[in-house]
């Protein structure tokens, strides 16, 4: 970890306000704001005029004060004034209020649509970048992101435009009614009181991170210990546990030592400022009103304006940091939407119309997820409509490579994969999609009911044609076996249902998404032997209607394919029949004679 140089070295950042990626979150957030123009515009009038109301109490105080001056020899009570001072007061909360309503809807619904953007987003993204990526790190960003918006509207809007409001309303009435120097220290006092805040904060941040990282370390390092607490024991390291998270909270200690004091430094300078800007004030505000020219009442007045413009100064240093690290937040969520898709569809991508099972092509396909470890080399295989074709071959062979291809997952580098003669990368990928049902060998089931499971193949599917799936799929007599029959929740990624049961509920879900083309990913290699022949028998009943990829590791249940295609490190190395393979005493033959032997043996055991 980076230790930061002390003092105002080199390491301290320059007061720089707002850097590049800043502008570009504030930019990326624009367009969601002015969907609604209307009630921006609304929410900043109300601000004006609870401001103008904020800046009218003290002149209506002096106004009351003046009337109350024994000069003026009044005999009755300045009522209208006491009533306006009344009404200004309630009028300053009443807008504020009013401009927070108005603006509630702008700011829930951008975060709404851009959270919605963001999600449609990473669905468009290949598998790659999921792969890569941590999905809970990926949640976070979102979370953050949509809060630091939240954060940015809320400081923004009720805490720095306001201010500036006033600033300007005040440094006017100074100007108007009294000698431009009024205006003059006033805005040379907020001028270096912002400057010393900005800097002081910036400064001190690097300590107030540190000192997150540190307590976060001391906090793993106490808890790794804590949860390893046998081995500490066996070793009788409990001394030099102690002494490794002591180490850590002492950096901690320093860290937040300078953190608070440097927050006195901060506070104070800030006193400082605003105690001689106002002392210069008052001075001559007090001068006026001993030459004659000013009345107590004004004095007042100045006093007033000045107390109402420094309370919310005091927050800016946090206001500040908070609107820094909005920024930031907003920046890493609409980075996320910056990814560009490696699939996409072409400008002029037309549907795949398919009314039977269709003719799938490979045609002398090249592809490697990385370019320095090529997956597949040349590979041609054709499966006709109707007919079902097998892959089989080691592990790592390129086999499960095929049907991320064919549902586009990823782009080929070379060679065509096409559907009844429809190049793929010319179709739209929700067209292709629907027409691709797939089994994968690891069914994943959300936590919900098996009836949402199944319907999820088509979600506006009947309950009858979600129940005639299921009877398809032959998991309707064990269905109906459950208490709470189609209602059972299946419990996390399923994990209630045993492997057979999962992989029939992902048979009917696949049956009733209708597709023209079936894709059996290793379907049954995770199961036993009675539920294998079972769900093989199923399999064989489908295929007769659909044009069939099966891609297996166990050869037993390839057997009846029309064509068997044995891969190795990427190449097709034999093609055939299961009876042709067996007579040409290849790999294929060798796989067969070495399954057989395990088959045996685990009877045996059995």
């Amino acid at each position: 970890m980076r230790h930061h140089a002390h003092g105002h070295g080199s390491s301290s950042p320059s007061p720089n306000l707002f850097n590049g990626s800043d502008f570009k979150a504030i930019k990326s957030l624009a367009p969601y704001l002015m969907a609604f123009k209307g009630r921006v515009l609304i929410a900043l009038i109300c601000l004006i005029l609870a401001k103008v109301s904020n800046v009218a109490v003290p002149l209506a105080l002096k106004s009351i004060i003046d009337a109350l001056d024994p000069k003026h020899q009044l005999l009755l009570l300045p009522i209208s004034w006491i009533i306006a001072y009344g009404v200004l007061r309630f009028s300053t909360t009443l807008f504020n209020e009013l401009r927070d309503g108005v603006f509630a809807k702008v700011t829930q619904s951008a975060i709404r649509r851009i959270a919605l953007t963001v999600f449609q987003h990473l669905h468009s993204l290949n598998l790659r970048f999921h792969l890569e990526r941590q999905t809970g790190g990926m949640s976070r960003d979102i979370e953050r992101g949509t809060r630091g918006i939240e954060s940015l509207m809320r400081f923004t809007l009720f805490s720095i435009m306001p201010t500036l409001v006033e600033i300007v309303l005040v440094a006017s009435i100074l100007a108007w009614k009294y000698d431009i120097w009024f205006a003059l220290i006033t805005l040379i006092t907020l001028v270096i009181y912002i400057a010393i805040t900005v800097v002081i904060t910036e400064w001190r941040t690097q300590y107030r991170r540190r000192m997150n990282e540190l307590d976060s370390r001391a906090n793993a390092r106490a808890i790794d210990s804590l949860i390893n607490y046998e081995t500490v024991k066996y070793f009788g390291n409990e001394s030099w546990e102690a002494k490794r998270y002591d180490e850590n909270l002492e950096k901690w200690e320093s860290a937040s030592v300078k953190s608070q004091t440097s927050l006195a430094l901060l506070n104070a300078s800030q006193s400082l400022i605003i105690g001689l800007g106002a002392t210069i004030l008052m001075y001559r505000a007090a001068l006026g009103v001993y030459q004659g020219h000013l009345s107590i009442g004004d004095l007042v007045l100045i006093n007033s304006l000045l107390l109402q413009l420094y309370i919310p100064l005091n927050f800016l240093g946090v206001i500040y940091r908070e609107i820094k690290q909005s920024l930031a937040d907003m920046d890493r969520m609409f980075r996320l939407l910056s990814v560009n898709a490696e699939v996409k569809d072409k400008d002029n991508a037309y549907q795949l119309v398919l009314t039977d099972a269709p003719q799938v092509c490979f045609n002398a396909v090249d592809f490697a997820y990385d370019a320095r470890r090529p997956i597949l080399h040349q590979v041609s295989l054709t499966i006709n409509p109707g007919k079902t074709v097998a892959v089989v071959g080691h592990s790592g062979a390129g086999k499960s490579t095929l049907s991320r291809l064919l549902f586009r997952f990823y782009d080929i580098q070379s060679g065509s994969i096409t559907i009844n003669g429809h190049d793929i990368r010319d179709l739209s990928q929700h067209s292709l999609r629907a027409a691709i049902g797939i089994v994968p060998q690891d069914t994943v089931l959300f936590n919900d009911t098996i009836f949402y499971n199944i319907a999820y193949g088509r979600p506006q599917a009947t309950r009858d044609a979600v129940i005639a799936a299921a009877k398809a799929a032959h998991i309707d007599g064990f269905i109906a076996s459950l208490p709470e029959g189609y209602d059972t929740v299946v419990g996390e990624r399923g994990l209630k249902l045993s492997g057979g049961e999962k992989q029939r509920v992902a048979i009917a879900r696949t049956l009733l998404k209708r597709p023209h083309v079936l894709i059996f990913d290793e379907a049954t290699s995770a199961l036993d032997s009675h539920s294998e022949k079972e769900i093989q028998q199923e399999i064989t009943a489908l295929s007769k209607t659909h044009t069939t990829l099966i891609i297996a590791h166990r050869l037993s249940t390839i057997v009846h394919a029309d064509e068997i295609i044995v891969m190795d490190q990427g190449r097709i190395i034999e093609r055939g029949r299961h009876e042709e393979l067996l007579a040409e005493h290849g790999a294929y033959a060798r796989m067969w004679v070495l399954q057989q032997k395990e088959k045996v043996k685990q009877e045996s055991e059995v």
